[in-house]
């Protein structure tokens, strides 16, 4: 690989860790707060509080995870499997639009998927046990 490749995928990669990251990171306030919106898109669902709280937790390891280097692609594996749990549930007991936000948070949840994907599709030599083959 030259240098502009390198150059390249390395900015690709921050600039995708970033979004899903701020993304992450700012629901991370309504989870642990216990924001109305929050307590109500979890009480649908069935797994309130105890799936808000861990799903706080387990984004805010995924943040954590996602900027040190030898676990960025475990930190973006974590991020795509709570992202393909809330786009699971808007798309079967929330729906698209959730308390009138026009699908907001299920376009945030898309987004933090692709780019969690991405870092994951940049950094799969590094995944453990199957990455060495990939």
């Amino acid at each position: 690989m030259n240098e502009t490749n390198l150059t390249q995928y390395r900015w690709l990669s921050r600039a995708l860790r970033l979004t899903a990251t701020i993304i992450l990171g700012q629901t991370l306030f309504f989870k642990f707060s216990g924001a109305p919106e929050s307590v109500y898109i979890f009480e649908q669902v069935g797994q309130e509080p105890a799936g808000r709280i861990g799903s706080g937790v387990v984004e805010l390891i995924a943040c954590v995870l996602l900027w040190v280097p030898a676990t960025t692609p475990l930190g973006a594996l974590l991020a795509l499997g709570t992202m393909s749990g809330a786009i699971f549930f808007h798309l079967t007991k929330l729906g698209i639009a959730v308390q009138g936000d026009g699908g907001l948070l299920f376009a945030l949840a898309l987004i933090t998927w692709a780019a969690s994907a991405g870092v994951i599709w940049l950094h799969r030599r590094a995944l453990p046990i199957i990455g060495a083959k990939l």
